[in-house]
């Protein structure tokens, strides 16, 4: 098998009924963008039988491949070690459930072959196409806003979880990202953004998954984080 091009990751956590329809819909549209690819399937600590269900996958496709973890070591730190393992120069993950319409795939990839370091699916921009509760709506406006206006972000939406890279370029912002969970994707946009590096930002066609909702802890938590960011970079400078 050739070296792939690009990684696609998907980060799980006991969602095998989402992985039952993601892993062949991966396999389908990856396969109309290149011929050489890869699936890895960041797996974190489920007990659900996903594991299992990519191991079946793996006997099956040389395309698929699991990566599990024995215990749940958080989403960010998932991403950030599928991302060292993968093979591809271009690297994108996705949400398990699809959430973003994967005919937005073949863009978030020639974003990157056309020169951008990262680039990510947006559901806050004019022409975007979304769906979910007004709470959902009104926590994700006034998160991104409180990021822009705390720690310089030029992105509307940083936690959009659709975004690719420049795997070369991405893997020195990896070792300076601390957050471990949902924060991570937040904390690497706006580390990279200090660096310098080029960000495309493109409108999507969103729906929100099944038995999401927004809980006061997490909204709080995420307040927190942006915080503890604006003291690391303007007060601990790091």
């Amino acid at each position: 098998m050739a070296v792939p091009e690009i990684t696609a990751i998907i980060p799980v956590y006991n969602d095998r009924p989402a992985l039952e329809h993601a892993i062949p819909e991966s396999l389908r549209v990856l396969s109309t963008i290149t011929e050489h690819f890869e699936v890895i399937v960041a797996e974190d600590g489920s007990s659900d039988g996903s594991a299992e269900l990519v191991q079946e996958y793996e006997t099956k496709s040389t395309f698929v491949k699991l990566l599990h973890c024995d215990s749940r070591q958080g989403r960010g730190k998932a991403l950030n070690r599928a991302i060292q393992q993968s093979q591809g120069s271009i690297v994108c993950y996705y949400d398990v459930d699809l959430a973003t319409d994967m005919q937005h795939l073949p863009e978030l990839i020639d974003a990157i072959r056309k020169g951008a370091d990262i680039s990510t699916g947006s559901r806050l921009l004019p022409e975007s196409d979304i769906r979910r509760t007004e709470g959902r709506e009104i926590a994700s406006r006034t998160y991104n806003f409180l990021v822009r206006l705390m720690l310089g972000s030029r992105i509307f939406d940083h936690q959009c979880g659709f975004k690719a890279f420049n795997k070369a370029k991405i893997l020195p912002v990896l070792s300076t990202v601390r957050s471990d969970h949902w924060f991570w994707d937040t904390e690497l946009l706006v580390r990279a953004q200090l660096k310098g590096y080029k960000v495309t930002e493109f409108p999507v066609r969103w729906r929100a998954g099944k038995g999401t909702t927004v809980r006061m802890k997490d909204v709080l938590g995420m307040g927190l984080s942006i915080l503890r960011l604006w003291w690391q970079i303007h007060v601990s400078k790091n």
